[in-house]
């Protein structure tokens, strides 16, 4: 390592990572795993609530309307058992996860498909036997359901926390408070942050939100879109024992295109908050990421929520206890964006994830380390290529 020089650290390594969220994390730590020296930049102090992987809990499912998704989680589930092992931390609860839409909704269907398909273990409710089995939903437009066992809840926090600990353990180094102020490309990678200078053969960029500032000035501009979400956590509306205790026993679900907008929305059985249930629309509002406060808390995403709540849940306060906020960065198709630089091959992208990427973390760590080494993955990235967007915007050098 070189000597440290007067306006700050100077170190050379394998590897740089640049932030420290959930995807930035499991890089550096597969990157240490396979002997490289590696450094994870993350520009806040840690712990934050910045970006998009703080939080108590994430929903975990194996089912998706695109195999290639499904693909991956036999090997996510597989590596969060390991993790949880080596830890001795708990990161996981297992809960099923209701799939709720209209007979003649492709979206619903193709769930059930990929059940069938991948033989998920699953059962199917009609309108009559969904009410039946969870008296907290109420299928008011004939709803039925199909339910994944194999779902459950991934504790955030805790995950982000014990992946970066193992990171360390692995003789990693995590810099965090230092925001990454220039990239020089070359056969080494000179990063340049607020607190000093690093150089890596290999760089891999999974900085959420901020993406687009680090991309544009190495001459790609990708069509990254960051929204606010508000994540919203609703009281059951009285204290009938019988109605909190169904409410406390609805599993996860999602609920397709239900909203009467085009966007799904997802809840949480009671966990985080005690008696409080958790409701999120997936679509948010654009958003600066350095500006996170400047859109009022009130807006078109919550009442599509209050709407949906009074209507499917009818049990619940129409109106969310606890409102909290979170970032998506969505790409137009939310495919993930899982890529070498198309200039720079030394440099890799890990991007987009659309609100619904923590649960692979694992595996897209893995793939990114992979990338980074020169190795193929052994899943099929064609739909998480940079050139599937046609028309880029141009960026100059």
């Amino acid at each position: 390592m070189a000597a440290q020089e007067e306006t700050g650290h100077s170190h050379c390594y394998d590897a740089i990572v640049v932030g420290a969220g959930i995807q930035g994390s499991f890089a550096a730590y597969w990157l240490a795993k396979r002997q490289q020296n590696t450094l994870l930049l993350e520009q806040f102090p840690l712990p934050h609530t910045r970006g998009s992987s703080h939080g108590q809990s994430r929903i975990i499912r194996s089912a998706y309307p695109q195999d290639y998704y499904t693909d991956m989680m036999g090997e996510a589930y597989r590596l969060w058992a390991e993790l949880e092992a080596k830890t001795g931390t708990k990161l996981y609860r297992q809960t099923p996860t209701l799939f709720l839409g209209r007979q003649e909704d492709p979206e619903f269907q193709s769930y059930r498909q990929t059940m069938e398909r991948y033989n998920i273990p699953g059962e199917t409710f009609t309108p009559q036997a969904l009410a039946q089995r969870f008296p907290g939903i109420r299928p008011c437009g004939g709803e039925m359901a199909v339910s994944d066992l194999s779902a459950g809840i991934l504790y955030a926090n805790k995950a982000l926390q014990a992946v970066q600990d193992q990171f360390r353990h692995s003789g990693g180094t995590v810099r965090d408070g230092e925001k990454v102020l220039s990239i020089l490309p070359g056969d080494l990678v000179t990063v340049t942050t607020s607190q000093g200078k690093y150089q890596a053969k290999r760089l891999v960029i999974a900085a959420g939100p901020w993406t687009s500032h680090l991309l544009v000035p190495l001459g790609l501009q990708l069509p990254l879109q960051p929204l606010r979400i508000s994540v919203c956590y609703w009281k059951v509306k009285d204290h009938d024992q019988n109605r909190v205790a169904a409410l406390e026993r609805l599993p996860c679900f999602l609920a397709i295109k239900l909203s009467g907008e085009g966007h799904d929305i997802y809840g949480l059985p009671v966990d985080e908050y005690p008696g409080l249930v958790k409701i999120c629309y997936h679509n948010g509002i654009p958003v600066d990421p350095d500006k996170p406060d400047q859109l009022s808390q009130t807006s078109a995403d919550i009442q599509i929520l209050e709407e949906f709540v009074s209507k499917y849940l009818p049990g619940l306060d129409p109106k969310p206890a606890v409102q909290e906020r979170c970032i998506y960065t969505n790409t137009p198709d939310e495919d993930f964006v899982l890529d070498q630089h198309p200039h720079f091959r030394n440099m890799i992208i890990g991007a987009g994830f659309s609100g619904h990427g923590f649960k692979f973390a694992p595996v897209i760590g893995k793939i990114l380390c992979e990338l980074s080494l020169g190795e193929k993955p052994i899943y099929n990235l064609a739909p998480f290529q940079i050139s599937r967007f046609s028309t880029l915007p141009k960026a100059v050098l």
